[in-house]
């Protein structure tokens, strides 16, 4: 008898698509540069563009994930 192996199933294939992958590393990149603003400089509006930055790569990044897990 010969066996599918378990990495060859649908929501395996699906899980592994480039375009999750490049959404995860896009949302990775964005979450650093929100967190090197955060200690660049020591202003307040410096400050509040920064948390909203890397809130921002948080999204995308728990977004890229929920994607993967859904598959």
């Amino acid at each position: 008898m010969e066996q599918t192996p378990k990495h060859n199933t649908e929501s395996m294939q699906k899980a592994n698509q480039t375009a999750i992958y490049q959404l995860l590393v896009v949302g990775i990149v964005i979450s650093i540069v929100g967190v090197f603003l955060r200690f660049a400089m020591d202003s307040t509006t410096l400050s509040i563009v920064s948390w909203v930055i890397l809130m921002i790569g948080t999204v995308i990044c728990c977004k890229a994930v929920f994607k993967i897990l859904a598959a």
